[in-house]
């Protein structure tokens, strides 16, 4: 039976970012569907970013699903049957020539790889991608990374024409892994499959899961089929060594991390500028200390530059010496004894009298201060009162 081609851009698709058609940039793209908040509802299960048609067209795909999904139906079967075989056993004995059931299965499936290699070329189906597994919480930095160096990096450079990468599921899932595909022309070019993958590694240090054929998912053989076919049609360690790949991430990520420090550097020394590039900040000026405190800070500073520089404060004066006089010190003592005793009984007729008459005769005391008027000056103001009455 086939199934549905998922490696086909649906017509009118929104989630897909075409080079030559779509109209923004896509960088624009990328900022607005991201994996991580595209949710799967069944109608956007992948964002697409294509940079061109493939270098080579795919021949009769239809043709070989359809001689693929019979092999693999015989296939299936036959591995059913080896399994439930009694008379095989489970362990083989090398001394009489028995094989495991194990080792019967791993024929049959390795056979059955060939078979669909051959169906592949036959009908000029042998179009495939690389796989690529990435954690919910890296996918959008690695589906940027990939995206837009397929059509501006370096995997500009290489046969990979198409990538896509799985949205996020309906429903939560614990240790959820998006799959990223990167498309090839022919997966059964070595060559050309293990350029890709130096790239891969060295420019993106991502984990890879192999190499897949587009025939496989059109038949539906994935990692889980019971036939137990390898779902890949490489594996990592049959293209490169394991001491190869990690040599290669291990520079990847050596020039991040050096491009990271360097990036690091000069945003410390571009901050470093701006803040040399600024004014300083002009001193404030320290109010007088009687300034007026309802006065606005421009009137402050306007009467501070025209009168300018505060003058000393002058020492304080001495307090004056209160002068003697003879009749009303005697007053100012009866009327502070009044104030402080309170209100007595006002004196006699007679008594007025006499005061006045005692006042009258007693001439003026002449205190030391005195030096306004002169002992000739005093008969002539005397003179005067004299002539005025």
């Amino acid at each position: 039976m086939v199934v549905k081609n998922e490696d086909t851009v649906p017509e009118a698709y929104a989630y897909f970012w075409d080079k030559d058609t779509s109209e923004g940039p896509l960088k624009d793209f990328l900022t607005k569907y991201k994996p991580s908040m595209v949710q799967d509802d069944g109608t956007k299960p992948w964002l697409w970013v294509r940079k061109s048609a493939p270098a080579m067209k795919d021949g009769d795909a239809d043709a070989a699903a359809e001689e693929a999904a019979e092999l693999l139906k015989e296939v299936t079967k036959r591995v059913e049957d080896i399994q439930n075989d009694a008379s095989i056993p489970v362990r083989a004995n090398k001394k009489k020539g028995i094989k495991s059931k194990k080792e019967l299965r791993e024929e049959v499936q390795r056979e059955a790889a060939e078979k669909l290699k051959d169906v592949s070329i036959k009908h000029g189906f042998v179009s495939g991608k690389w796989l690529v597994f990435a954690p919910a919480d890296k996918v959008d930095v690695i589906w940027n990374s990939i995206a837009t160096s397929l059509i501006e990096g370096p995997l500009a450079e290489t046969s990979v024409h198409l990538t896509k990468v799985a949205t996020s599921p309906r429903e939560p899932q614990a240790s959820y892994q998006h799959v990223l595909c990167l498309y090839i022309p022919n997966v059964y070019d070595k060559d050309d499959v293990t350029g890709v993958m130096k790239v891969l590694l060295r420019r993106h240090g991502v984990n890879l899961s192999g190499v897949k054929s587009n025939l496989y998912t059109s038949i539906g053989l994935d990692s889980k089929h019971p036939s137990g076919i390898q779902s890949t049609v490489w594996k990592n360690s049959a293209l490169m060594s394991d001491a190869d790949m990690k040599a290669l991430k291990d520079e990847y990520f050596a020039e991040l991390g050096a491009t990271k420090a360097a990036d690091a550097e000069k945003a410390a020394a571009a901050k470093d500028a701006a803040g040399a590039a600024q004014p300083a900040k002009p001193l404030l000026k320290k109010r007088a200390r009687n300034a007026d405190p309802f006065a606005s800070e421009d009137e402050d500073e306007g009467a501070a530059r025209a009168e300018g520089p505060a003058p000393a404060p002058k020492p304080a004066k001495p307090p004056l010496r209160r002068k003697a006089r003879a009749g009303p010190e005697f007053e100012d003592d009866d009327e502070g004894a009044q104030r402080a005793q309170g209100p007595v009984d006002a004196p006699a007729p007679a008594q007025k009298a006499a005061r006045a008459k005692r006042a009258s005769g007693t001439k003026r005391a002449v205190s030391p201060g005195d030096d306004d008027e002169s002992a000739d000056e005093r008969p002539k103001k005397t003179a005067k009162r004299a002539g005025r009455k």
